[in-house]
Formats: C-alpha cells, structure tokens, sequence
C-alpha cells in the first residue's frame, strides 16, 4: 500500500449546506494545521483527536470558508491512519479550493474507493465489509439496503469463516495421515472426511439464494401483455402513480415497450408495458410485436390482461394455458359491463391467480399489488445475495463436489487439491486471499471519497 496523504471531497457533488473534504495519510494532521485555523484555540492547548473544532480555512492571509474541522489520531479512524475531515460550506467552488489547498500542501487527490481499501488492508474492514460500505451507497431499494447492513455488521463474514474454519479442521485431518501414514490410518485422519464434505457442501448450497439476489439487486420485471386495447398502458400509468405511457382509445398506439419503475415492501418493481400481441401488415407495429413478446418470455412475473367488457378471445385463451407459476391474468375495465369473468379463466387455469380491476379505480388495483408483494417476498436472514460472493460460493460448492467425487475413486490425499480450491474460493470473499486484480475490480466500483 502507498504510504502516502490522499485527499478527496467526500460529499455528492452539487450545492448543499455541508460539503465535506477528506484528508488521510501521515502528512493529515500537518496538513491540516496549515490550513485551518481554529477559533479560540491557544497553542499551548494542543488538538485534541476526535474534537470538533469551529475555525477557518486559511490559504497564507485570505479566509477561503469559515468551517468546522477535526483530526481523528491512528488507529481510531476509518482507514486506521491519520485522518482529518473539514466540514465547509457545499458549494462546489468552496470544496474544490479546499481540496486545491489540501494538495498544494503535500496531499494527492485519492483514487476512487482508496480510503477504504486503506481501511482493509491495514485490517479495519474485510473485503465483504468494504463492498458492503458502497453496496450501502447504491442501494435503490429498501431490501438493498438492507442486506448491506447485515453484510457491513459481519453476517457474511462470519458464515463464510464459520465454512472456512469447518473446511481447514477437515484439511488437516486429511494432511495428518499423509504426512504420518505410519502414526495415523486413513481412518483415523480422514475417516470422517466425507461426512464433513457432504455437511459442509450442503450448507453452503443452502445459503446460496439466486432468487432473492436478483431481487435484491435487479429488482423483479414484470410485464404486461394482450391484445390491444386491452388497458395495459392506463394499468401501467396507475400502478406507478405517473402518465408513464401515452393512453387513448386507437387500438395499437402502444408500438413499443414502455418502462416504469414502483417499489413493494422494498424491493423495486420493474413494469414493462407492451405493444398490442396482434398479427400486423404494419411494419414499425410488428416490430412492437415482436419485443413484447420478448419482454413476456424474460419477465419473471408475466401478467396477461384481458378487457373484461369483451369476451376472450381464443388467442388469449391459449395465452392463459402458457402461463407460468407466479403470473397472472388481469381482467381490467371492472367499471364497464363484464363479458370475461374470473370463473372462465379459473375453467381454464385454476390454479393461477386472477384479478378483476378498474385501471380508473386504484383502490381496486390492491389485488394486484399484493400479488407482487407475495412474489417479491424473500427472507431477512439471507447468508449470501452478492453477486460476488454468489460467484465464489458456488465454485467452492464445485470443488467440494469434485473433492467427493475423487474419494470414490481414488485415495484421500487426492482430494487434497480440491480441498485448497475450496478453500481458495471462500477466502476471497474476505479478502482473506486477494490479489491486486481482485482488488482493483472491487474497488474501481467505489466513488472518490470513499
């Protein structure tokens, strides 16, 4: 690690009441001294680290912003350095002739997520606990968020630590009884061993959760699709509170996808609604067509919605038997006379959901939403939903699987290498076992200032 003083601006860009600049390093205290000047501090007092002083910035005779500052001493800081933060006024031209200051005095302009990856490599944080430091950053949905707090507060790290020392506890009774064949059996070494591969790979396949690390992460998609006129694009416009998609009584003035965004019980819901499903002379409409259909097929909730003053049609009758576990049929126009009823779709599919609606009537699209809700639902004590981590797990669960594999066939000890690939795997989520390569990718993620 470089050992020198970075400095950033550790606030948003943009104006606001406080802005925030952000100095670590050996040279942080020095540098601050030069700078600031601290109201009704005597000398002999000295600074004290971890106290708010109120003062000004000082560049030679001129005051560049009155301010608060403070100096937070080795090792009680974020980076476990020297680090001292100025708090001044946010206007984007007061920061950036403060950061100017800064460096003009010996400081560099830090790279993106330096300090942090300060704080792991000089022990403050594993690596899991930095990503979860920006994951907290990016989080756009409540479910983010919080799995970057159980992830920052230690749950994956302590799991993976947990597998990690059952793994190594399994390695060396396997080394014992290669290194002291004479001394100890295989048996008596490895005797248990597969016992505790097979525990050891079914938990870790039990905390590996795809699901709800693409809701978490992704949001859920979910489409709305039928024939024309049906109301999809007015159901899309109520559910997301907004005029998202252009409405009117042609049929077909939806020709291509339009995209909304709502959040349920903190996970964000993508809306997608689509063209009319019609054959077409139309070129530009059958073009329409043809991504609605793609949108249904990669929807993880696809929802068909029929006009419920018309009877269906046998196109939307095949629509209905095509369904998956999890979507569900819509019968929107409630406030006009009902030729299609909830009793012929469940003559059909009995078993999935179905709704009658008014896309003018909100309080009538509850059904709808409590669906999602309940598609949307995932645990609150997930192990492992970085897409990351997902990665690393699932090549140790590979491993593992080959570690067993090569016990039925061969001697314990040729195992051995698989055990350490395993082993490999869990230590990079850590850290514990991270290159500059790795490193770089988690931290290029990061924003300056952190």
């Amino acid at each position: 690690m470089k050992e020198d003083t970075i400095a950033a601006i550790a606030t948003a860009p943009g104006q606001g009441g406080i802005g925030i600049v952000r100095i670590s390093g050996p040279e942080a205290e020095k540098i601050l001294k030069m700078i600031f000047r601290p109201a009704g501090l005597k000398e002999a007092d000295g600074w004290k680290s971890h106290f708010l002083m109120y003062g000004w910035i000082m560049d030679g005779a001129e005051i560049l912003d009155e301010c608060m500052a403070v100096i937070m001493r080795s090792p009680k800081s974020y980076t476990r350095e020297d680090v001292a933060e100025i708090q001044s006024h946010g206007g984007t031209r007061v920061l950036q002739g403060i950061l100017e200051l800064v460096m003009k005095c010996g400081a560099r302009m830090a790279e993106a997520g330096e300090f942090t990856r300060r704080a792991f490599l000089n022990g403050r944080i594993d690596l899991s606990r930095a990503e979860a430091v920006m994951s907290l950053i990016q989080a756009r949905g409540e479910q983010e968020r919080r799995a970057a707090v159980r992830q920052m507060t230690g749950g994956t790290a302590d799991f993976v630590r947990k597998a990690s020392d059952d793994l190594y506890l399994l390695q060396a009774g396997l080394a014992a009884c290669i290194d002291y064949p004479e001394e100890i059996s295989d048996e008596e070494g490895a005797g248990t061993l597969r016992e505790g591969l097979e525990h050891l790979t079914g938990m870790l396949q039990n905390a590996v959760d795809e699901r709800s690390s693409h809701l978490i992460y992704d949001g859920m998609q979910v489409t709305l699709f039928g024939v024309p006129n049906a109301g999809k694009s007015s159901l899309l416009n109520a559910l997301i509170g907004q005029e998202k998609a252009i409405v009117t009584d042609i049929p077909g003035t939806t020709r291509d996808t339009v995209e909304g965004e709502m959040t349920l019980d903190g996970i964000r819901i993508h809306l997608t609604d689509t063209a009319g499903m019609r054959d077409t002379e139309d070129p530009i409409e059958r073009i329409g067509v043809e991504r609605s259909e793609r949108a249904r097929q990669n929807a993880d909730i696809a929802m068909l919605v029929l006009d419920g003053s018309r009877e269906m049609t046998t196109e939307e009758q095949n629509w209905i038997g095509q369904l998956n576990p999890g979507d569900a049929v819509i019968i929107n126009k409630s406030d006009l006379l009902q030729k299609t009823t909830e009793k012929e779709v469940r003559n059909l599919r009995p078993e999935i959901r179905c709704m009658t609606v008014s896309a003018l009537d909100n309080t009538s699209l509850k059904p709808v939403r409590d669906h999602l809700r309940r598609c949307a639902e995932i645990g609150d004590q997930l192990a492992i939903t970085q897409p990351r981590h997902l990665d690393a797990v699932k090549r140790a669960v590979e491993h593992l699987e080959d570690a067993l594999e090569t016990l039925e066939l061969y001697t314990p000890d040729m195992a051995a290498t698989d055990l350490q690939a395993a082993q490999n795997a869990l230590s990079e989520i850590t850290g514990d076992r991270a290159d500059e390569k790795l490193l770089d990718s988690v931290f290029s993620e990061f924003c300056v200032g952190k």
